[in-house]
């Protein structure tokens, strides 16, 4: 028979999964799995980070970019010292992003909540914070694509014509057209060709559509009403459903979110057709993530540091196409998860888990944002609250 122990021997003795090293602490491993969870949350929703400039912001509140304009060619003439061009070119000028005040998402877990759970609280919890922090940093992203789409270039040197920003009809004047998949095509050639017209880089073109209009385009293709080859060929049944049948147009790779602005909401809008309203049909149940409002985002408001824009200033955005040098986003702090622990936890019985990060974000270079638009009577300046009238910066 094996040996009984008791007391300090015996708990010298206990195997703690949880103990790093055998350490003091038997909870300090079980961190890591939270940690984790937050992480995928975030990674698996956030699709604005890898698509525009990120750069990591250190001991400083903002983060200075340069615009180096277009400078010219001319010929030699013999005898004359060459001493740079007479115009001083390339001309320059400086964009500068403010990293916005320390976003959180937080819960509170108590011990005894997590004991009598029959499944595993605190991985669920942490996904949903990693999704609260996502959603909100895409958000900021793409707001301020449409705001570069309305400016002109930061180059203003007397002599120097640099491109701006670009807004897209799409159809003729009415929102319902916003997902009209022959027009979405319409407006993808004519914004490939404004880029290219603009001197923007083919490399990392992409659009974010909301889903309905991604949607759209797989429906209207797979019924043959379009043959231009927007299917993914090796993408059939179940995947084609699934909304990973549409590889590009145009050269332009194509995303769906709910976090774009959509007619002075997120994502998509319900309602009776207008001149700010597509018309679609709500499908009941909604709860209070689809067609949420579009929140304050100016200085004025606590915690934001630039300019995101109103709700009132997206009334007619149904979509963006840009390229990477559209945006940059400044990070003083990444996707972080941090837990209370020791006195603390005896104290309330529980932990408070908190993710956190810190960033901003505005846009680089308004020739490489292309707004859509729809619902605007033509010739109108159609989203014209940031500065810029239809049609924008040539």
């Amino acid at each position: 028979m094996a040996q009984q122990n008791t007391g300090a021997s015996q708990a010298a003795k206990l195997t703690r999964p949880g103990a790093l090293n055998g350490g003091t602490d038997p909870r300090a491993l079980y961190l890591k799995l939270f940690s984790g969870e937050m992480f995928k949350g975030f990674q698996h929703n956030a699709i604005a980070r890898d698509l525009v400039m990120k750069r990591t912001l250190k001991n400083g509140k903002s983060l200075q970019f340069i615009y180096t304009g277009h400078t010219k060619a001319e010929f030699h003439t013999p005898g004359n010292s060459i001493m740079g061009n007479s115009d001083g070119a390339p001309p320059v000028a400086e964009k500068t992003i403010t990293c916005d005040d320390l976003l959180i998402s937080s819960a509170f877990v108590y011990e005894l909540d997590e004991t009598l759970a029959h499944y595993e609280l605190r991985g669920e919890i942490s996904k949903k914070i990693g999704y609260a922090l996502a959603q909100k940093y895409d958000r900021l992203i793409f707001r301020a694509i449409a705001k570069g789409a309305r400016q002109a270039s930061p180059i203003t040197k007397s002599g120097f014509a640099e491109p701006g920003g670009t807004q897209i009809r799409v159809g003729t004047g009415n929102a319902t057209e916003a997902y009209d998949a022959a027009k979405l095509v319409d407006a993808f050639y004519d914004a490939a060709a404004a880029l290219d017209e603009k001197g923007i880089s083919t490399d990392g073109r992409v659009a974010v559509l909301n889903p309905r209009q991604y949607y759209s385009l797989i429906n209207t293709v797979s019924s043959g009403v379009i043959t231009s080859g927007l299917i993914n060929r090796d993408a059939q049944g179940t995947a084609l459903q699934s909304g990973q049948g549409v590889v590009e147009i145009a050269g332009i790779r194509i995303y769906k979110s709910m976090n774009i602005p959509f007619f002075g909401q997120y994502g998509t809008k319900f309602g009776t057709a207008s001149a700010t309203n597509p018309g679609v049909t709500s499908p009941g149940n909604l709860g209070n993530f689809v067609g949420e409002t579009a929140e304050d985002g100016r200085a004025s408001v606590t915690g934001i540091n630039g300019n995101y824009g109103n709700a009132t200033d997206f009334a007619n955005s149904c979509g963006l196409i840009f390229q990477k040098e559209a945006a940059g986003v400044v990070e003083a702090i990444g996707p972080q998860v941090q837990v209370t622990s020791g006195d603390v936890s005896v104290v309330y019985q529980g932990d408070v888990i908190l993710g956190r990060l810190a960033m901003g974000a505005d846009f680089l270079n308004p020739a490489a944002c292309v707004e859509l638009i729809a619902g605007a009577a033509t010739g109108s300046t159609g989203n014209a609250a940031f500065g810029t009238t239809y049609p924008a910066n040539a």
